[in-house]
């Protein structure tokens, strides 16, 4: 791909002399929707002093619309900025014990649940275990179902937990307010 020029904003749509087919669909505010020839949509879209705009290249005829082209491209960069505020990207935070966890560290590990819950953030926590310690599962699963009751004012489970490899994992997301 050496050599070749990155695409230009107006590469994006076909405007006036640049588009190919020899008849449209031709819509905007105050034109009677219909096809006509490209001169003819030419004509009407010099006429209005605006431009002729390809909008759907792939339909048959292809539809174009007669407007202001930099106040589209605006408008259109508006809308996905629009769009973009507002998704909502979901962080999700890992917690990890040991199945032999005690007391002081549970509660330690707990009370920053909590705090990743209230940014809104899920919560993924999981007992790591290692060597002979997997003997141990049902401690591990008892962790987590601990941990899960201690965030139940601040938290729903999404996953019970369950064993993966070493690992036995819980999945809990903050309640809605």
């Amino acid at each position: 791909m050496r050599g070749q020029r990155p695409p230009k904003k107006e590469d994006l749509h076909n405007i006036n002399e640049r588009i190919r087919a020899s008849e449209v669909r031709v819509v905007g505010e105050g034109i009677e929707p219909a096809v006509y020839s490209i001169s003819k949509a030419l004509a009407l879209a010099k006429e209005a002093g605006l431009d002729l705009v390809e909008i759907s290249p792939n339909a048959v005829p292809p539809v174009c619309k007669i407007i202001d082209y930099k106040k589209f491209l605006y408008e259109q960069k508006k809308k996905q900025k629009e769009i973009k505020s507002k998704q909502s990207k979901v962080v999700v935070k890992e917690i990890r014990f040991g199945p032999n966890t005690d007391e002081h560290d549970f509660n330690f590990k707990l009370k920053h649940a909590i705090k990743f819950l209230e940014e809104g953030a899920k919560v993924r926590a999981f007992v790591f275990f290692r060597g002979r310690s997997i003997v141990y599962k049902e401690q591990g699963e008892i962790l987590l179902l601990k941990f899960a009751s201690g965030l139940e004012e601040y938290a729903k489970v999404e996953m019970m937990p369950k064993l993966e490899g070493k690992r036995m994992f819980i999945m809990v997301s903050p309640k809605k307010k």
